[in-house]
């Protein structure tokens, strides 16, 4: 059974960092596709960043280039999104998701952003609040 466990959300002040972490568990993580998405109250989920665990190659929504990280530990099967120099963006949920194809889930992102319908495992989300 595949499990995605979010932990890191919290509260923080604008300008301040803050690392979420992405555990994976019942399928093989070292060729999955994994992304993190978010979602404001009453707005649409979009994606953030994401990464084909294979080979490491990485994708960053305009937004947050520059800012935030993804990186991976397949010891433990976990990705990382170090967010750095938060913006007031209020209280948003943090999701996390997995693709076991990674692949061919990485591959289409050279064409246009990943979406939703990428990716078949979701975590239940993690609330982080950028306020002062």
């Amino acid at each position: 059974q595949v499990q995605l466990v979010e932990s890191g959300g919290g509260s923080v002040q604008p300008g301040g960092s803050l690392r979420l972490s992405c555990a994976g568990s019942g399928f093989n993580f070292g060729g999955a596709s994994m992304a993190w998405f978010r979602q404001a109250p009453g707005k649409q989920r979009e994606v953030v960043a994401a990464i084909y665990i294979g080979s490491r190659n990485t994708w960053y929504a305009d937004s947050v280039k520059g800012r935030f990280t993804l990186s991976q530990n397949i010891a433990k099967d976990t990705v990382h999104l170090q967010r750095n120099y938060l913006k007031p963006d209020g209280t948003d949920m943090y999701y996390c998701a997995a693709e076991g194809d990674g692949m061919g889930t990485f591959a289409a992102w050279n064409f246009r952003p990943p979406r939703s319908a990428d990716f078949a495992y979701w975590g239940p989300g993690t609330q982080v609040t950028v306020s002062s």
